[in-house]
């Protein structure tokens, strides 16, 4: 099978490339939407568009689809620790330190080689080989609750109820410091870091950036800590662990947004996605899991209440 030609018409309710790509181009990634305009493969008239480009009501678009790659991700039988599953999705308790889809470094052991092995070919071929039922995702030393479809239908639903910031996803974290409030909202736009290119940052007046709203709860108040119960209604990549360092009390053991002495016994940010909740794709029933702490939070909570009662 080659590429694949496709072609359709702005109208007066959509004349950005970007929006109407996204339109068009459905399920597919921002990224990959990019990728496709800076090799050229977006033309009008013959001739390729800039990202920028506005178009007029009426003017054809053509997308040249590049040849599908052959899958070289291969099943593992991993243990996977699985809350719920049905035909259409199934929620995994991520563990800390596994990686959730291959990338150059990260070709196994990752979540998608154990799915593989799990559902076969029974996973939502949207995201692409390397991405297959990946509707969200979670750092690699972020534990918890991730949703994975098992087809293109459960896909398109609950990453539109994502889009709608109507699928709720709550976080437990242990962060540096005491914060002032017992609750808050840090809203703030995040982009791609301007120097340090691996890292996000909260960015005002940045075109590049994109809006983030994070709300916080307080649960616990340790010794120089604080244990926190948190809301995403955005979804964008690092957003709490970049808005708590935002607010100077950046999350306990977090190597990047942290202190430059991280609490090594953490192995990574103390963050764990504890909660999810979304409506069914083909039921329409509303459905909320959550998963209690992971071993490795819950021991450095403890020694913090010892701590706290030391002082």
């Amino acid at each position: 099978m080659g590429a694949q030609n496709i072609s359709f018409a702005a109208d007066d309710s959509c004349t950005r490339l970007d929006k109407l790509l996204a339109l068009h181009l459905e399920g597919m990634s921002r990224s990959a939407i990019q990728n496709l305009i800076a090799d050229g493969r977006v033309t009008a008239n013959g001739k390729p568009l800039a990202k920028s480009a506005k178009l007029s009501a009426g003017e054809t678009v053509t997308v040249c689809l590049p040849e599908p790659v052959a899958p070289d991700v291969q099943p593992e039988d991993i243990p996977l620790d699985i809350v719920y599953e049905d035909a259409d999705l199934l929620i995994v308790n991520k563990p800390k330190g596994m990686v959730v889809h291959p990338a150059p470094g990260n070709y196994t052991g990752t979540l998608v080689n154990a799915l593989l092995c799990h559902c076969g070919e029974s996973l939502s071929g949207i995201n692409g080989v390397l991405r297959p039922g990946i509707v969200h995702r979670i750092d690699k030393d972020t534990s918890g609750l991730l949703l994975v479809a098992k087809n293109d239908m459960a896909h398109r639903s609950l990453a539109g109820q994502i889009q709608a910031h109507s699928l709720t996803r709550e976080y437990r974290a242990v962060v540096y410091g005491n914060l002032k409030d017992d609750g808050g909202t840090v809203d703030a736009p995040i982009g791609r870091h301007p120097v340090e290119r691996k890292k996000m940052a909260v960015l005002q007046n940045s075109p590049s950036a994109r809006n983030a709203v994070t709300h916080y709860f307080v649960e616990e108040r340790l010794a120089g800590f604080t244990y926190l119960r948190l809301r995403l209604e955005t979804g964008r990549t690092h957003q709490i662990r970049v808005h708590m360092a935002y607010i100077g009390h950046p999350v306990a053991g977090d190597p990047v947004y942290g202190p430059k002495k991280v609490i090594s016994q953490l192995k990574g940010q103390c963050l764990h996605a504890g909660l999810l909740g979304f409506i069914h794709p083909r039921t329409g029933e509303y459905m909320e899991f959550f998963t209690s702490l992971p071993e490795y939070f819950s021991n450095f909570m403890q020694k913090l209440r010892i701590r706290e009662q030391e002082i």
